[in-house]
């Protein structure tokens, strides 16, 4: 086992895992501290150290909302420790391997966490690599920075360092990114075969990242989950890109709540503060996340660079939960219903009111989709125009999952399967649970193994073929309570609907 591994700052030293098999390092630095000259600027390099440093515990969190306050679905699942250790240095990652030696160059996952960019680290329970790691895969998850911290914006920073003006949550990830491609050889991993992959906002910075230029040949394939959005309805703000130059100005917002006029003063405040000041901001509707265009890191809209095929083209494995983000027609009666139907579809808005379920009302309005259901199938019916389509893998997950909250397939909840982690979980869940679970990390490990699901399980039995989703095969792969369910049928409600979103591209 490789309890002690190379890296270019210096040795470090991992523990058994759970599984002794697995060796886990937790908490190895992959950039300099974000702090004091160094906040809000792109991740610096790693200072090197003498001798071998001990990698037995994760580092602390990015700087945001203190975890585990409250009652709410996400605090009973997973941010359960209100005294996690928090703090500004925060640039660190970790890595489970199950290689014996260095030169078995396995192939590698480099996971992106999800929390709207404004919360989530690499330590949530459900994150533990182990169980991927055991299938001949070397994971490493990748912190970043959050909130005001991560994706602040401002003009006397637009102005000072164009080299970098935005994004640094993003830069930390492309860091992190390039730090696996220099160093995960030691670790017995490829470096010529990595994933990106990532859940809701990790998903969005996924997508982010596979439109960054400058990211061309630095992964093999990725993997989104509930993390691309699209409606033919109204969108909520968030899935909106902002510009710079919007961001900017919630930036001179911010530093105005602060109490300071320049950037060197901001630098100087306590980090608490910024947190706290811009927490009371963020819920009035002045939230910092990527921005669309910096000039540098990110110069288009992810999902229309996915659209345009003028993203860094690989395999794609994305889809969403049953449950999430649904949208819908707000109308408070029928007359509404029409004239929004007209403003929504022109002169197709006859052919949507002739569906059945135009007229049924949802908790999101009528006609209610799933705006990530559409998002990913927008998008790869696109690819699978351009020349030399890309495969892309949809999934849907919709089991049932237990509780006396009676949850549903809620935004997230798929972790628990994806990484097979459901033994850390509270919820009652029973052994075909676990059965899913099973299935679904073996499809996911075989993707990340070739850039294809499709294979056998851990016991050698041959999984049911999932197909790639494309214009004139709109196949798809549900995760239904009795486990893995191909699917060729679309309904003609979500073809209208795609095809609408194709007629205003």
């Amino acid at each position: 086992m490789i309890r002690i591994a190379e890296t270019e700052n210096g040795k470090v030293r991992g523990l058994p895992a759970a599984d002794p098999r697995i060796t886990s390092f937790k908490g190895i630095p992959f950039a300099a501290p974000p702090v004091g000259e160094n906040r809000w600027r792109a991740p610096q390099p790693c200072q090197s150290w003498e001798g071998v440093r001990d990698c037995f515990e994760f580092a602390p969190i990015s700087v945001q909302d203190t975890p585990g306050i409250g009652d709410d679905i996400y605090c009973r699942e997973w941010h359960v420790d209100p005294e996690i250790p928090m703090g500004e240095d925060c640039l660190y990652l970790n890595v489970w391997t199950n290689a014996k030696s260095a030169d078995e160059r396995l192939p590698v996952l480099v996971w992106y966490f999800g929390g709207g960019f404004q919360w989530g680290y690499t330590s949530e329970m459900e994150f533990d690599g182990e169980r991927l790691a055991r299938r001949g895969i070397v994971v490493v998850t990748v912190n970043y920075r959050l909130g005001a911290f991560g994706f602040l914006a401002h003009p006397e920073l637009t102005a000072s360092q164009p080299e970098a003006p935005a994004n640094f949550g993003s830069l930390d990830q492309q860091a992190g990114l390039r730090w696996v491609r220099r160093n995960i050889a030691g670790f017995g991993g490829d470096p010529d075969n990595i994933t990106i992959a990532g859940q809701s906002a990790g998903g969005g910075s996924v997508m982010a990242q596979m439109a960054c230029k400058d990211n061309a040949g630095d992964f093999k394939r990725a993997a989104v989950f509930s993390g691309m959005f699209r409606s033919p309805y109204i969108v909520n703000d968030f899935f909106i890109p902002q510009s710079l130059e919007e961001a900017g100005k919630k930036g001179v917002e911010l530093f105005e709540a602060l109490g300071v006029k320049t950037l060197e003063e901001a630098r100087k405040l306590d980090a608490q503060f910024i947190r706290a000041t811009y927490s009371d901001l963020r819920n009035k509707g002045r939230m910092f996340f990527t921005i669309v265009n910096d000039g540098k890191f990110c110069t288009e809209d992810s999902q229309e660079a996915f659209y345009y095929g003028t993203r860094n083209r690989v395999p794609v494995l994305a889809g969403n939960t049953g449950d999430e983000f649904k949208d819908g027609i707000r109308a408070e009666n029928e007359e509404q219903l029409k004239a929004l139907a007209e403003q929504f579809f022109g002169s197709d808005a006859g052919k949507f009111l002739d569906f059945k379920e135009a007229s049924v009302k949802g908790w999101a309005g009528f006609g209610e989709v799933s705006a990530p259901e559409l998002g990913v199938k927008s998008a790869f019916i696109r690819e699978s125009r351009l020349p030399d389509p890309q495969p892309c893998y949809y999934y849907r997950f919709a089991p049932d999952i237990p509780g006396n909250d009676r949850p549903g397939t809620f935004h997230s909840v798929d972790l628990w399967f994806f990484f097979e982690t459901l033994q850390k979980c509270i919820r009652p869940y029973e052994g075909r649970h676990y059965d899913i679970a099973r299935q679904m990390c073996d499809y996911w490990a075989n993707f990340i193994k070739t850039g294809d699901p499709n294979g056998f399980d851990l016991n050698g039995n041959k999984l049911p073929e999932w197909k790639p989703y494309t214009d004139s095969e709109r196949c798809e792969m549900e995760f239904t309570p009795e486990g893995a369910a191909p699917c060729k049928e679309e309904d003609g409600f979500t073809r209208f609907l795609l095809g609408q979103i194709d007629k205003k591209l």
